[in-house]
């Protein structure tokens, strides 16, 4: 196990130790930003590998080039999944598993939201499926789980190699955490858990409500099983960009337009958890009154994805 400066800095400094100029790292589309800027800082090739909704928004592995992934060094995945709260099966990662070592690439596992699961489900660590500790690495982090958001520590777990390489960047770089919030992570980790049983419990119900209000309006909520996140089709046709202004200008409520994530994030908002009780039920508030007026589109239609 290798501590981190929280997994952001870990993901950020993985291709450094992985990527030579020119190789390809294989990113998903719509994704975590930081998978493909450390790639470019890497003097590496991101390569998009697209989330559908068709899908799952699970990449299709058998429909990247061959040549592409002769190339490649590094897979990211995200499961479950920022921003469109995606989850992944054992099925799944047991087929990217198997991707990776047929291809000789270091499958890099974002688990961040592991522990932030809903109505009973519980999500699959990479390193579950047979093999996996031979090609790949992943990495947690303590913000989400335990709200150490600001406090910077994760880690990160898996193969040998890779962690040892991850390791030798970071010797070079910075000299570790601070010690008290170490200390305050195995706090964490070992003590009692009721204050993440808690917060779930406020994570469901808000998700909860955010469902039935959008979903009131003629808005397409999917259900969500994990993360703080919910992630939907722009009605109406419009594009992300138009609709996250129209919100804006109507209704005074910021929601983040899916462009931010990736070329295939058009047609798409994020929308957050972490907001407040009160400030969440405001916003909702205002959705309903400036947005239940408006026609629902027609049963099932959908905004243009990429």
């Amino acid at each position: 196990m290798l501590a981190l400066i929280g997994s952001k800095e870990g993901l950020a400094h993985l291709p450094w130790a992985i990527v030579d100029p020119g190789d390809v790292v294989l990113v998903p589309d719509p994704g975590y930003p930081i998978y493909r800027s450390s790639t470019i800082l890497a003097d590496g090739v991101p390569h998009p590998v697209p989330l559908l909704r068709e899908r799952g928004f699970l990449p299709d592995l058998s429909a990247i080039p061959q040549e592409i992934a002769r190339r490649a060094k590094v897979l990211f995945l995200n499961y479950p999944n920022n921003p469109t709260a995606a989850t992944a099966s054992m099925e799944f990662l047991t087929e990217a598993v198997e991707f990776a070592r047929r291809h000789d690439i270091l499958l890099a596992h974002d688990n961040a939201y592991s522990e932030i699961t809903y109505d009973g489900y519980v999500a699959p660590s990479i390193l579950e499926v047979d093999g996996a500790k031979d090609v790949a690495i992943e990495l947690h982090s303590l913000s989400k789980t335990y709200c150490m958001t600001g406090w910077r520590i994760g880690f990160a777990v898996g193969s040998a190699a890779a962690v040892g390489a991850l390791g030798r960047i970071k010797t070079n770089i910075d000299s570790g955490i601070f010690r008290a919030v170490q200390r305050a992570g195995v706090a964490a980790m070992a003590g009692p858990q009721d204050g993440v049983t808690e917060r779930l419990r406020v994570y469901q119900a808000r998700r909860d409500r955010v469902t039935k209000a959008l979903r009131s309006i003629g808005w397409e909520v999917p259900d969500i099983k994990a993360t703080i996140y919910v992630w939907l089709p722009v009605p109406g046709g419009m594009t992300s960009a138009q609709f996250t202004s129209a919100v804006l200008e109507k209704t005074g409520v910021l929601v983040t337009p899916g462009t931010g994530y990736g070329a295939h994030g058009e047609g798409y908002i994020r929308l957050s958890l972490t907001i407040g009780d009160t400030r969440l039920d405001e916003a909702l508030g205002r959705l309903v009154d400036a947005f239940g007026r408006v026609s629902a589109p027609p049963a099932g239609s959908r905004a243009t994805t990429r």
